[in-house]
C-alpha cells in the first residue's frame, strides 16, 4: 500500500496489476483481441478453453513479444504428472502458473517442476463460482473463508509465490499471512456489471483495498464496445485505490 503522500500510480503503472482473461474459443480471436490492448502493459491470461484450442502456441508468441502471461492451467494430478507439467510450462516463458491448492504433495511437486525458472506459482484456493452450499455438497463442512485460509497456508509452507482467491477472502489472507503471498483475485466486476457465473465478486477498488495484488478481469473488458477504454478505466480505478 502506498503512503498517503505518494503520487497516484499512472494508468500505465496500474495496468501491470491487471490480468485480462483471453477467454476465446480460438487463438486467432484471442490474438486479434490482445492486439487491441497493446497500448497497455496488462498481463494476458490463457485459460483452459484456449489451452485446449491451441492456446499454448499463442502463449509462446505473446511471450516472445515480451508480454507477461498468466497460464491458468489449474494443475491437479498425481505429483509426478504435476511436476512434469510445471517443468514444461516453465519453458513457455510464462510469468504465472496456477495449481489447485488442495494438498501439499501437489504443491511440492509444482515447486520441484518450476525449478529456478523464475515462473511464479499460484495456488487456487476455492473457485470464485463456489459458495458454502457447494462445499456442503462436496462433504466439506468448514466455511469458505476457513478453507481458503487453510489452503493459503499450505501454499505458503510449500514455497508458492501466491494464491488465487476471491476478493472476499483477500483481507483475511493478508491479515493471516502478511506479505508472504501475492494475492490474485478473479470475480472482479466494475460497478453495474453483471455477476455472470461468479458467486463471490467485488469492484476493482474494493479488491485492491482488501489486499489484492493483481486483478483478473474477463467479460467486462472482452465484451466491451471499446476494450481499451474499459481496461484503462479499470487501471485508473486500481491506481486510485492503491494510492
Amino acid at each position: 500500500m502506498m503512503a498517503a503522500t505518494d503520487p497516484m500510480p499512472s494508468p500505465m503503472d496500474a495496468a501491470r496489476r491487471l490480468i485480462v482473461a483471453l477467454d476465446f474459443a480460438a487463438p486467432d480471436d484471442a490474438q486479434r483481441f490482445a492486439a487491441r490492448l497493446e497500448a497497455l502493459p496488462v498481463i494476458y491470461k490463457i485459460g483452459l478453453e484456449l489451452i485446449y484450442a491451441g492456446g499454448l502456441t499463442l502463449a509462446r508468441d505473446l511471450a516472445a513479444k515480451g508480454r507477461s502471461l498468466f497460464l491458468d492451467a489449474k494443475l491437479l494430478d498425481i505429483p509426478n504428472t504435476v511436476e512434469r507439467a510445471a517443468a514444461s510450462a516453465s519453458q513457455f516463458g510464462v510469468s504465472f502458473l496456477t495449481v489447485h491448492g488442495q494438498d501439499r504433495k501437489t504443491l511440492d511437486a509444482a515447486v520441484r517442476g518450476r525449478g529456478d525458472s523464475g515462473m511464479k506459482l499460484l495456488a487456487i484456493t476455492v473457485l470464485t463460482s463456489t459458495d458454502t452450499a457447494d462445499l456442503r455438497e462436496q462433504g466439506i463442512s468448514t466455511s469458505t473463508e476457513a478453507l481458503v485460509l487453510r489452503r493459503a497456508q499450505l501454499a505458503a509452507d510449500a514455497g508458492f509465490d501466491g494464491v488465487v482467491a476471491s476478493p472476499r477472502e483477500a483481507a483475511a489472507i493478508r491479515q493471516a499471512l502478511g506479505a508472504k503471498l501475492l494475492i490474485v483475485t478473479p470475480g472482479i466486476r466494475p460497478s453495474g456489471a453483471a455477476a455472470g457465473d461468479q458467486a463471490r465478486i467485488a469492484t476493482p477498488a474494493e479488491a485492491i483495498r482488501a489486499g489484492a495484488d493483481y486483478l483478473v478481469v474477463g467479460r467486462p473488458i472482452t465484451a466491451a464496445t471499446d476494450p481499451l477504454a474499459a481496461a484503462t478505466a479499470i487501471a485508473e480505478e486500481i491506481g486510485g485505490a492503491a494510492s
